[in-house]
């Protein structure tokens, strides 16, 4: 299916619509979802047999691309769902099973989110500080505090994790597992005011000994790298579905600055349009130069995902790389568009100013720019000598 048949026009112009509104009132995205649940969007990972759309990585990245270019923040916090679902298509697709029970769930209605990021925890999913206490049965309590845990007010089902000191002889081991909405020993803070994405209402979450079953553990990891297939399915769905939004925000803000520049008159040119004008022709080339150099980028990751390409070393560069890639490409895009279409985009309210606010989450998600570079580097030229 094409993004525009995943997510046809009126659907597409209708949460548009919305998007100041939400934005303006720091308010949940609820009427959104409830039309994207409606139109099957959040099934687009499940297979057909339980009542989804069978779509992969290549075909979800670009429907969030379009979302995007209606309502960054619906897309950003409908990431995290299709987050989940994507790492249990990615694994399913290489054989293995472990997270079968996430595609048959949302293919049920159930809505998935992340409660993973911690503040100050710079090793994202290769440490955690959050508690994990071992339980009779195989079960475990986790104690801590989650940031950014966007679907806040929707989410049905909280993927978590935290690190058990005791396991693997003592060496630690980080276990990951999934609460439900009705789960006891959790509460979700009142605190989403930021400076964009308002919509997504990531708020934190605080994990106060919550208890989860051992079959709703699903894994437990030495702490560090480690070569398991989840921490590969996490990266690359969660990279690049990121990647995806971000190519939304600077594929609309290329169309605004369009509108903008032929719309807007030169008094100084007798009234000619500033589409004729060089100097700002040649900012909207640089916009659209930049943006057509991502496209394909997107295309191409997503796609490997999909066929199984084989990366060996490589394909950790090529995640981190395509989602810095997309938001710092966005960001600078972003900026072009302001600049040439004048002071009405400074004023509260105007579409580019809200894309200008939503784009600079973008340097807080992970993978940052440090560990991206990092990470790249490492790969072609070999750790740092000690």
């Amino acid at each position: 299916m094409t993004p525009e048949e995943v997510l046809p026009e009126p659907l597409i112009e209708a949460i548009r619509g919305r998007a100041a509104g939400y934005d303006r009132d720091n308010a949940f995205f609820t009427e959104d979802l409830e039309e994207l649940t409606a139109a099957g969007y959040l099934k687009m990972f499940v297979p057909m047999s339980d009542g989804g759309r069978g779509l992969g990585l290549e075909a979800a990245a670009q429907c969030q691309r379009r979302l995007a270019t209606a309502a960054p923040a619906t897309a950003l916090a409908v990431n995290m769902h299709l987050v989940w679902t994507g790492v249990a298509q990615v694994l399913a697709a290489r054989g293995d099973r472990s997270l079968d029970f996430v595609l048959r769930e949302a293919g049920g209605g159930e809505i998935f989110a992340f409660g993973n990021s911690e503040a100050g925890n710079d090793s994202v999913l290769f440490d955690s500080k959050t508690d994990a206490v071992a339980l009779p049965g195989g079960g475990y309590s986790f104690t801590g505090t989650k940031i950014f845990t966007s679907l806040s007010p929707a989410w049905t089902r909280l993927g978590i994790f935290g690190k058990d000191g005791q396991g693997r002889d003592g060496q630690g081991e980080l276990v990951h597992g999934f609460i439900t909405r009705d789960t006891p020993g959790y509460r979700i803070l009142d605190d989403w005011n930021t400076l964009g994405m308002r919509a997504s209402q990531s708020n934190t979450t605080v994990l106060e000994g919550v208890e989860v079953g051992a079959d709703r553990i699903f894994r437990r990891l030495p702490v560090g790298p480690a070569p398991d297939p989840l921490i590969f399915a996490i990266f690359a769905c969660f990279e690049s579905l990121l990647a995806a939004v971000y190519t939304g925000i600077g594929e609309r803000a290329v169309v605004l600055a369009v509108e903008a520049v032929k719309r807007r008159t030169s008094f100084k040119n007798d009234g000619r349009s500033y589409s004729q004008d060089p100097d700002i022709r040649w900012k909207v080339a640089e916009a659209a130069m930049a943006m057509d150099s991502l496209y394909p980028q997107l295309q191409s990751v997503t796609r490997d995902v999909d066929a199984l390409a084989e990366h060996g070393a490589q394909w950790f560069p090529k995640l981190v790389g395509l989602k810095v890639n997309a938001t710092e490409t966005a960001r600078r895009v972003v900026d072009l568009a302001i600049r040439v279409s004048g002071g009405s985009s400074y004023f509260r309210g105007s579409e580019l100013e809200r894309l200008y606010r939503d784009v600079l989450a973008g340097m807080f998600h992970p993978s940052d720019d440090e560990s991206a570079h990092n990470t790249v580097a490492n790969a072609w030229l070999g750790p740092l000598e000690t």
